[in-house]
């Protein structure tokens, strides 16, 4: 989704500029209707508000949902900073925040009174059990909240991260907020000229970098997990705590068995090393999920599956990298890189894969700056108007190219063979044919880079003739094979040849006397059973799946009820 670069109602300081609200673009700002409001009265408390109030700052936790009944109020980014500006502004009957709100996360902009008025003021708690008997008023909070989000990510508003482009630290910090969808903006050392200035305002030394900057809060070089402390991302689950079900992957698999998992009653914790949403969330568009007519963005069917699991009661904790699996007392127990374990008595395996890795010269020198194996905003934003090169034939690389047609000024998207039909959709292969600025390229693979600071051109070689060719790129992203994520498991479960998990029948063939023993009078795996009794496979991680995100939900959603048939043969008698 792209920024609004409409009348945001001054774009300074109070008082600065006409005045006016902010248009409802997108359906991200709307006004309450009348019942709703009389609604949201019965359970909130009214307060005036005079001009300069800060409401809450970025940064901060809230907990209250906020409307404003009269007045004007902004949202403001950078508050109290030379660069300060106004996102939004809003008058009566609009409701203020986004979607950190309802995810826990910390306010991503200030909220700051430009006109005398009134607020009202409702718990978070009082809010959720409102919308639970008046899903028209949770359906309009959610879809304003989704877009604002997207809207501040557009606008690079939100924490900033300052660093090298060439900073391994900085390249993770940078994946870790863009694959959870938290807004940020990325200043670079090499090429922001007030990079250098803001060190010195900081008093931090370039060889102290990556510096995140967060309302009041400056991180010298964090951790992840220090940095997923700050904005309020769930914390790690409690070490050596027991639940019913585990499940390791928070992709579309790893979210469904969340949900269905939490919703059946299950005591259920979700664990992933880096952000929910798994592959698919970094998807522009998904066109093909049932449901969704017009198409899904991967982010909003990720965020609309966190807030539905934690509805349920699901404890989703990011990030936390299992790095081992064993069993004691009967139960399934997971380590992780920290050395803490979890433990319960079934467990679902929902890595998922991800894209192969390629041996080619100079490579590295160019990732998280112009190698990227993602497709959002984020990454279309640093090749705007630029020509860019996708190598894959898969629907990942599909829509991939679609997006960034939209943003760069060409982009060439190279296939192995001759058929662009063999392992993509048709309905991406037509939009494709039909879309003037991509190129398709048969026979193509990559056999060298070329660029300085930043890529600039892409050789590619013709398999068929064998001839070398350069074509310009200010970025390379690549779609390619799929590795399991799978090197945790060792041999506790059984692996086919390429490393998936193998699970039913083919477990049963595959399985060492070894790997079951668990004392289960059943000598056969269900379908989605791996080789050890209690322990399931989902999505792409397992072997034999169909690589799609429909296929994946379904997987996660029957696991559940696999696991309660799981317990109950299993049961003491």
């Amino acid at each position: 989704m792209q920024p609004s670069q409409e009348n945001t109602g001054g774009a300074g300081p109070a008082g600065a500029g006409q005045i006016t609200e902010t248009p409802d673009t997108h359906g991200a700002y709307p006004r309450l209707g009348v019942d709703q409001l009389a609604s949201l009265e019965a359970v909130g408390r009214r307060r005036p508000t005079a001009v300069g109030d800060l409401l809450f700052r970025e940064g901060d936790r809230t907990t209250d949902f906020v409307v404003v009944l009269s007045g004007l109020v902004a949202s403001v980014d950078g508050y109290g900073t030379a660069r300060e500006r106004q996102i939004s502004l809003h008058g009566d009957r609009r409701f203020l925040g986004e979607l950190g709100l309802l995810s826990g996360q910390t306010a991503f902009t200030s909220v700051v009174v430009r006109t005398a008025g009134e607020i009202l003021s409702v718990p978070l708690d009082r809010l959720r059990r409102l919308v639970a008997t008046d899903p028209g008023l949770g359906d309009l909070v959610l879809r304003a909240y989704l877009v604002r989000r997207w809207l501040l990510i557009g606008l690079g508003a939100g924490l900033r991260i300052i660093g090298s482009r060439y900073s391994t630290r900085a390249r993770l910090l940078r994946d870790f907020v863009a694959r959870n969808r938290l807004p940020h903006q990325w200043v670079c050392l090499e090429s922001d000229p007030s990079a250098e200035e803001l060190l010195r305002t900081l008093a931090v030394e370039p060889a102290d970098t990556p510096v995140v900057v967060w309302g009041r809060r400056v991180l010298r070089n964090p951790s992840i997990a220090q940095l997923a402390q700050a904005v309020g991302l769930p914390p790690p689950a409690h070490p050596g705590s027991t639940w019913d079900l585990i499940v390791v992957g928070a992709g579309p698999a790893g979210l469904a068995a969340s949900v269905y998992g939490a919703s059946e009653g299950l005591a259920t914790v979700t664990l992933d090393y880096l952000a929910t949403g798994g592959q698919a969330a970094t998807s522009p568009r998904i066109e093909n999920y049932l449901g969704f007519p017009s198409g899904i963005s991967g982010g909003d069917l990720a965020e609309r599956a966190v807030l539905q699991a934690e509805k349920f009661g699901a404890r989703l904790s990011v990030p936390s990298r299992a790095v081992a699996l064993g069993r004691k007392d009967g139960l399934h127990q997971v380590t992780l890189d920290n050395g803490e374990t979890l433990a319960a008595r079934a467990l679902v395996i929902a890595t998922g894969a991800r894209y192969r890795e390629l041996t080619v010269p100079g490579l590295q020198e160019f990732e998280g700056t112009s190698v990227f194996r993602a497709a959002t905003l984020v990454e279309a934003q640093t090749c705007r108007g630029d020509p860019v090169v996708v190598i894959g034939g898969g629907n990942s690389a599909g829509q991939a190219a679609l997006y960034l047609a939209q943003h760069a000024g060409f982009v060439r998207l190279c296939i192995r063979h001759n058929d662009l039909g063999r392992d993509m959709s048709r309905y991406l292969v037509d939009q494709i044919v039909r879309t003037p600025s991509i190129e398709v390229l048969p026979h193509r693979e990559i056999s060298g880079l070329r660029g300085e600071v930043t890529l600039e051109a892409v050789i590619l070689e013709d398999k068929q003739t064998g001839t070398q060719e350069e074509v310009p790129a200010r970025a390379l992203f690549l779609f390619i094979g799929a590795q399991p994520h799978t090197d945790w498991l060792a041999n506790q479960v059984a692996l086919d040849d390429r490393g998936f998990v193998r699970t039913g029948v083919d477990a049963e063939a595959a399985a060492e006397p070894s790997m079951a023993g668990d004392g289960s009078p059943d000598p056969c795996p269900l379908v989605l059973e791996t080789s050890r009794r209690g322990v399931f496979a989902v999505g792409d991680v397992r072997s034999g799946s169909v690589k799609r995100v429909a296929s994946a939900v379904g997987e996660g959603a029957m696991a559940v009820r696999l696991v309660h048939e799981r317990l109950y043969r299993t049961r003491p008698s």
